[in-house]
C-alpha cells in the first residue's frame, strides 16, 4: 500500500484542444519552440498553429528544429545556447517523446552552467545538483508513445561515449502544462504508431510487474494496459480513427504518470544500451 506520487501537470486532453493554447496562463513572454529535426510539424500544420495559438497570447516566438529521433548530447547543448541568446522565458515541446525529452533538459542547461552530462547521475556523468531553476516547459505530444508529457525525466544520448541515460528526477522539470490533442496523431504513420503504442505499453507493463509497484501505480497501468490491448490495432490499422487515437492517447498519458508512482524494469534500461550505438532505432521497436 505504501506509495509516492507528485504530478504537478496541468493536462488539458482532447480532440482540438490545441486551440486553447492562448487561453491558458503561460509563463512568459518569449518562447523557444522547440521541434525535431523531421518535416511534420510543419507540413501537417501544427507548428504554425502552436505560433499563432503564442501570438494569440502576445508571445513571441523562436523555433529550434534540430532534435533527432534519440535526442543528442550536442543538440541538447545548442538548443539551451539558443534559448539563451533569445532570453526566452520559457519552452515549448512540440512533438514527440524525443522532443519532450530533449526540451526538460535544455530547459535545465538553460540557467545552468557546465555540460548536461555534469548533471547526469550514471554512467560517466557527474550526478551533480540541479542549483537554477529550469525554464518552464510546455509539452504538446503530437505521438501516443513515451508519456513524457507527464514526468520529469528525460533520456539523453551522449554522442561522445555512446551512453544513454535517464536525465531529470527533478521535480521543477514536471511540464507546467501538457496539451494531449489526439487530433495532431492522426498523420503519424501506421508502423511509427504501432512502435509509439508499444513503447507506452511496455511502460504500463514493466511498472505493472516492478518492485516498486502499488495499488496506485497497478490502477494507472491496468488501465493503460486495457486501452492499448483494444485501440493500438484500430489506430494503426486506420489512422483517422479517432476514437482509437484518443484512447491510445489516454492510454499513453497514464503510462506516464505510472512511471512517476512505479518504475520500468530493466527491459528499458537494455533497449537504451542499443539505441545509444544505433541512434535511428525507434525505442519501441528496440523494446520489442
Amino acid at each position: 500500500m505504501s506509495f509516492n506520487m507528485y504530478v504537478p501537470t496541468r493536462f488539458i486532453f482532447g480532440c482540438g484542444r490545441l486551440s486553447e493554447l492562448h487561453e491558458q496562463k503561460l509563463p512568459g513572454k518569449k518562447v523557444m519552440v522547440v521541434i525535431s529535426n523531421g518535416k511534420s510539424t510543419k507540413q501537417n500544420g501544427s507548428l504554425d498553429r502552436t505560433i499563432d495559438e503564442l501570438t494569440r497570447a502576445g508571445v513571441e516566438s523562436v523555433v529550434f528544429d534540430k532534435v533527432q529521433a534519440n535526442p543528442l548530447k550536442s543538440t541538447v547543448i545548442a538548443g539551451a545556447k539558443i534559448a539563451r541568446d533569445n532570453r526566452c522565458d520559457f519552452i515549448v515541446a512540440l512533438g514527440g517523446g524525443s522532443v519532450m525529452d530533449a526540451s526538460k533538459a535544455m530547459a535545465a542547461m538553460s540557467t545552468n552552467d557546465g555540460d548536461i552530462w555534469d548533471y547526469i547521475s550514471g554512467g560517466t556523468g557527474k550526478g551533480k545538483v540541479i542549483v537554477n531553476a529550469p525554464l518552464p516547459v510546455i509539452c504538446i505530444t503530437t505521438t501516443a508513445g513515451t508519456g513524457s508529457e507527464a514526468d520529469q525525466w528525460g533520456v539523453i544520448t551522449n554522442d561522445e561515449t555512446n551512453e544513454k541515460i535517464g536525465f531529470g528526477g527533478d521535480d521543477r522539470l514536471f511540464p507546467v502544462i501538457s496539451i494531449i490533442d489526439p487530433e495532431l496523431m492522426k498523420t503519424v504513420p501506421p508502423k511509427f504508431t504501432a512502435y509509439q503504442g508499444f513503447d507506452a505499453l511496455f511502460h504500463s507493463t514493466e511498472s505493472y510487474i516492478s518492485k516498486f509497484a502499488s495499488l496506485m501505480s497497478d490502477m494507472y497501468a491496468l488501465t493503460a494496459i486495457e486501452n492499448t490491448a483494444k485501440y493500438l490495432y484500430r489506430a494503426v490499422k486506420d489512422g483517422s480513427d479517432m476514437e482509437a487515437r484518443e484512447h491510445m492517447a489516454f492510454a499513453n498519458t497514464l503510462s506516464g504518470v505510472v512511471m512517476t508512482v512505479s518504475v520500468t524494469t530493466a527491459e528499458h534500461s537494455i533497449e537504451h544500451a542499443m539505441s545509444a550505438y544505433h541512434h535511428e532505432l525507434p525505442h519501441g521497436a528496440g523494446l520489442l
